[in-house]
């Protein structure tokens, strides 16, 4: 008997230390939700160069203590920082949230087009810009048009929970956290400064302006070797950067007392310098690599820091990228795969002059306004001013640009600088995979397939009248040894998603997923409601069994 009794007993404090499997944010239970994206980061890398990573809390945080997907796709088509940001944000597609492309063109309030960034608001004010910088216009989340899930958790609480973003660029910082939030900071392109918008608050909080006035850009500067020059694209490309952001962030952290309040506070965090660096070099480059094992020494440092600061058995993480990236025309090449660079101006001034020669046109108007892929903008006045209806002018557009790659493919085509091996080897025409109207976008005409769901998903009013366009497989605007991404194709598409947290299931899964489940997953886990677009699923397969047991807050057992 005693010893059954010894044994209820252990078993009663067993259950008493343990942890409890209920969570939710208004007992602050984690303290603090992170969402990691890292920009174009494409879901292969975290396998392919597992071995190089020797840090406990930088990537195997996640592959060795946490959930590792293998498998994780946007399904959608517009696979650009703008749109990928928001759709991890509010877990819905750009049909979701409008978010289509980093910049288009749009009519101001006096009528007249002009280009505007995703972000761009003219009734705010940039705040905390160096002295002789530009100030306006400033920015805010308000062309995204549906709430995130840190909107969801400042709802749920009433205002008590704490939201913010951080990032190199603005969209990054603003778009995945939402407008709820307490502050979003990215840095000034010039000087490197990290600044805001009067959107939040008139002038920079007294931590930030000292991480400013103090030697981290030097040191920034120093460690990248690159003393002068403009800090987001010279400094940005280099892994000190990448520290230089993480260290803001903590000041963020620990001087507004993040996860030390009685509800769960959220941190978004986008590390654009894989962005920054691949453009240039590329997804197979010895530099892009040795910028990721980078960001594996930075991430270790930072949640490091949270465990000492928060404890990370309070914390969950989810990571993610907003878009892949396809291999460099040169990189494909030279393994035979039928690779194309284009040269997007000679594109665009092709396809104007042969509808200019189509409807002749006022002098000094134009028909095709931009081209930041996978859309072509059209300019809407001019063509009524032709009389073409929306319709016809982007069929006719279509047509064009198909038989324009079709008859002038080698005068578009970048050429190869050095030659092709096997020696001899032709090098591929370059030619449309797929473009639809927008108008047909619009009306839901696009065929019931696996691409015609991703390309209505990638549907935005934003764009006014314009086409979807895709070129073939591993076909891109740009130069030979650089790279991009734009396009509904698998590479663009294939992004990680990690979480590690006390209710997640460690361990690899194959699971087919998308980035969309992650405002879902935590908004269930938080008990607040899913954003107001959600197209995501909870997943259900990675959590640990939830007892659902009622917890009784402490000051009702007291007065008992």
């Amino acid at each position: 008997m005693r010893k059954i009794v010894s044994l209820c007993l252990t078993a009663a404090l067993v259950c008493l230390s343990a942890p409890p499997s209920y969570a939710d944010a208004y007992h602050a239970t984690p303290k603090l939700v992170v969402v990691l994206v890292i920009d174009q980061f494409r879901g292969d890398y975290l396998d392919r160069y597992r071995d190089d990573f020797k840090t406990p809390n930088g990537f195997n945080l996640f592959l060795k203590k946490g959930t590792h997907f293998t498998d994780c796709y946007y399904d959608y088509a517009n696979l650009v920082t703008a749109a990928g940001h928001s759709t991890i944000g509010t877990g819905s597609y750009t049909d979701g949230h409008k978010i289509p492309i980093n910049e288009w063109m749009e009519k101001g309030p006096d009528g007249k087009l002009g280009l505007v960034s995703s972000v761009s608001d003219t009734r705010y004010k940039l705040v905390g810009v160096p002295d002789g910088g530009e100030v306006s216009p400033g920015a805010s989340p308000h062309r995204e048009a549906a709430s995130t899930l840190g909107d969801e958790l400042v709802l749920a609480t009433q205002g008590k929970a704490r939201v913010f973003g951080v990032s190199f660029k603005d969209r990054a910082a603003i778009l995945t956290s939402g407008h709820a939030t307490k502050g979003a900071f990215w840095t000034d392109h010039d000087s490197g400064a990290f600044i805001t918008s009067t959107y939040w608050m008139p002038e920079l909080p007294a931590w930030a302006k000292d991480f400013n006035a103090s030697d981290e850009r030097a040191k920034a500067r120093a460690a990248a070797g690159v003393p002068t020059g403009n800090f987001y694209e010279e400094v940005g490309q280099h892994p000190a950067a990448v520290q230089y952001m993480l260290d803001f962030t903590k000041a963020l952290v620990k001087n507004e007392n993040l996860g030390k309040s009685d509800v769960t506070d959220m941190l978004t965090i986008s590390i654009s310098n894989t962005d920054i660096l691949g453009h240039r070099v590329g997804p197979d480059s010895p530099k892009q690599r040795a910028m990721i094992d980078a960001v594996d020494v930075s991430l270790n440092d930072f949640f490091t820091f949270l465990d000492k600061q928060v404890g990370l058995q309070n914390v969950i993480v989810a990571l993610t990228g907003d878009h892949g990236v396809a291999p460099t025309m040169r990189a494909a090449n030279d393994e035979q795969m039928p690779s194309v660079a284009f040269k997007s101006a000679a594109v665009l001034k092709s396809l104007e002059a042969s509808l200019e020669k189509k409807w002749p046109i006022k002098k000094g108007d134009k028909y095709v306004l931009s081209g930041e892929y996978p859309y072509i903008q059209l300019n809407q006045d001019a063509f009524e001013a032709a009389h073409v209806s929306e319709l016809e002018a982007e069929t006719s557009a279509a047509q064009e640009l198909q038989t324009l790659l079709a008859e002038h493919s080698d005068d578009l085509a970048v050429k190869r600088s050095v030659p092709a091996q096997p020696a001899g080897r032709a090098a591929e025409p370059l030619s449309l995979g797929s473009v639809y109207p927008v108008a047909k976008m619009r009306a839901g005409d696009i065929p019931d397939t696996e691409l015609g769901r991703r390309i209505l998903h990638s549907y935005s009013p934003y764009v006014g009248w314009a086409i979807w366009v895709n070129f073939s497989a591993f076909q891109f605007a740009g130069s030979e040894l650089g790279a991009t991404h734009y396009s509904s194709f698998a590479y663009d598409r294939h992004v990680p998603l990690d979480f590690y947290g006390a209710m997640f299931v460690p361990g690899t899964f194959h699971d087919r997923v998308a980035p969309v489940d992650i405002a879902a997953t935590f908004a269930s886990i938080l008990r607040v409601n899913q954003p107001s677009s959600i197209e995501g699923h909870v997943l259900t397969q990675v959590l640990k069994p939830d007892t659902g047991a009622v917890r009784v807050p402490a000051k009702k057992v007291a007065a008992k």
